[in-house]
């Protein structure tokens, strides 16, 4: 393979690249991910900023804001927030986090990036369907911005889109037009989803370089690869309930409606269920949450490595732990559902697939822990931001053991409880591992370091008002706050709650302002940064191998063998605290059994 590769790389070089074919409709893997990234980041920008925008909704009801005038206009009549957009942006704010930042800009970038440098290919198996795949997801998050400025209103069905709101196009505002929308996009979005993950896994399985077995590889591939595994199997599942959603919406069908009332008025939809639509939408949307975790966590396990200096604790209790996840995670989705009138004994069985999952994760959380222990700690941001993870992992991940349990869920389903769960353990936890990611690997993709300073500055204040905003919303959910409503002003029995919902939008507008630092840190950097030297991190893995300057194929020479595991740090019988894959064993050295 590497052989026919070379001669391939001598005569490849004759024909010039054109900005065109560089930098917009380029096959590098290092170039798509890179396109990943910037993508993700400005989609996470928009979404941030519904975010602030509902927030100053909940913490000052019916009050006119210049921004709400400013931004939504019609919909903001003297500044003050009309119900019906309040829930779109809710809407909106989550498939774009889930989707479009998390999904793609997190897996899409680092399994690009990581994927052929790591497991030493000249790139992916398919250059093409690499860029396709790009582009789709390009084309997908362009119909959600556009859905938008659609005259009745961007869809406002909650990120989950129920029936008989989504199904219904007189259903709402955002029934209409902006709904349909929603779901072609979406429709792109998983298109594009399955050519990445096909691509990653076929890349993983067979484009290894000599040497290098599934028991050498560093752990971010084991999670890529275990990732794309997870999407293939439930992203179909998706696409079905969005096409029969569809199928409802124009054609006619019943697939999700029956005994519809409106206005007195009886539709002719009969024999469908809407608990159909959300027995498949769930299995997506559980191991979703994984496949926008897990990538997370690969990163997390290889940069803490690095900078305690220590192997990794537990290399394989953390692949069965990851497997254990993918595996588990396809057979819980009914916890989303302990309160559609499902059988109690379905539950129970639900209930206890979804504890099991605390094992695998508990095992992550120690080993993190354990490596992290008596290690030789390199706080830079990308390992603070890891070590943030380990801590938001956690505290989100014990609020899940209550959600879990059917009969514990029943007070707390819907209300401002289940969003604190659900941010801390996925959604802040998934974005501490693209910040250090980022923080890590950006030597790697611009050739620059990163403002160290600015990068401490951006995880504390990150770190503080992540905490801030969820750790208060578990108490106003314990006390019965429903999630979604746009107003609790017409419920005497909350207005205690509303000092607490200012605190938290406080922290909210703090922390995404500051993340205007992080932007700046990124972009001042691709020009101004400090030049990056080849090992900046003195890490083990291969990327480190190949020159600071990208080269098409990676290596210009041939590509590196590998002779050992990527967790050789701090190993007796070395003169230096880490020995890369790529060094022979020394004469009567061990490889370490891991």
């Amino acid at each position: 393979m590497s052989a026919h590769a070379d001669t391939h790389e001598e005569h490849g070089h004759h024909h010039k690249e054109t900005f065109i074919t560089k930098y917009i409709f380029s096959l590098d893997h290092k170039m798509i991910a890179k396109q990943y990234l910037i993508t993700g980041t400005i989609m996470g920008i928009i979404g941030i900023m519904m975010s602030i925008m509902f927030r100053m909704q909940i913490a000052w009801p019916e009050q006119p804001n210049v921004l709400f005038e400013a931004l939504l206009g019609k919909w903001a009549p003297d500044g003050v927030m009309d119900a019906d957009i309040y829930l779109a942006l809710v809407t909106i704010h989550g498939t774009i986090m889930v989707f479009f930042v998390l999904t793609a800009g997190l897996s899409g970038t680092f399994s690009n990036l990581l994927i052929p440098l790591q497991i030493g290919a000249r790139d992916m198996a398919s250059g093409f369907l690499n860029m396709v795949s790009y582009w789709l997801f390009f084309l997908s998050c362009v119909i959600m911005v556009l859905s938008l400025f659609v005259e009745a209103g961007p869809a406002a069905a909650g990120w989950t889109i129920y029936p008989p709101l989504s199904a219904l196009p007189m259903a709402q505002g955002g029934s209409g037009a902006g709904m349909t929308l929603w779901l072609v996009s979406m429709a792109i979005f998983i298109a594009s989803s399955l050519i990445g993950s096909l691509n990653y896994v076929v890349t993983v399985l067979n484009l290894r370089t000599k040497g290098m077995s599934m028991t050498r590889l560093p752990l971010t591939i084991w999670a890529f690869f275990i990732t794309a595994v997870i999407g293939i199997i439930s992203f179909p599942v998706l696409l079905s309930a969005a096409l029969l959603l569809i199928m409802d919406r124009s054609f006619g069908t019943s697939f999700f409606l029956s005994d519809i009332f409106i206005q007195g008025e009886v539709l002719h939809y009969q024999g469908g269920s809407p608990v159909l639509f959300e027995h498949l939408f769930w299995f997506l949307g559980h191991p979703e949450v994984y496949i926008v975790l897990l990538p997370a966590l690969g990163i997390t396990s290889e940069i803490i490595a690095t900078n305690s200096r220590k192997p990794i604790f537990g290399y394989r209790a953390m692949i069965a732990s990851i497997l254990a996840i993918a595996f588990l995670s396809t057979i819980v989705w009914g916890h989303h559902m302990f309160v559609s009138g499902m059988n109690p004994f379905l539950g129970s069985v639900f209930t206890f697939t979804t504890l099991l999952i605390a094992i695998p994760s508990a095992v992550k959380a120690f080993n993190y822990i354990t490596t992290l222990w008596k290690g030789n700690l390199q706080m830079n941001p990308a390992m603070l931001f890891s070590i943030g993870l380990v801590s938001t992992f956690i505290t989100g991940g014990l609020t899940g053991i209550i959600l879990g349990d059917s009969a514990l869920d029943i007070n707390v389903h819907d209300t401002y409880f289940v969003v604190a769960h659900f941010h801390l353990v996925m959604g802040i936890s998934a974005l501490y591992g693209m910040f250090a990611g980022i923080y890590h690997w950006y030597p790697k993709m611009f050739g620059r370091m990163l403002n160290k300073k600015l990068g401490y500055l951006h995880f504390w204040v990150t770190a503080i008002c992540a905490y801030g905003v969820f750790f208060p919303m578990h108490f106003i959910g314990m006390a019965g706050l429903p999630r979604r409503y746009y107003t609790n002003s017409n419920f005497p029995l909350f207005d205690d709650l509303a000092d607490v919902n200012v605190v938290i939008t406080v922290f909210a507008i703090v922390g995404g302002a500051f993340q205007l630092v992080f932007l700046y840190n990124f972009f001042s950097s691709i020009f101004y940064g400090k030049k990056a030297e080849q090992n900046p991190w003195k890490s083990n893995t291969l990327e480190w191998t190949t020159p600071v300057e990208h080269v098409h194929g990676n290596w210009p020479g041939p590509i590196p063998e590998v002779h050992r595991w990527a967790y050789d740090y701090s190993k007796p019988g070395h003169d230096v605290d880490f020995v890369p894959q790529h060094i022979p064993l020394k004469e009567g050295e061990e490889e370490l059994q891991h």
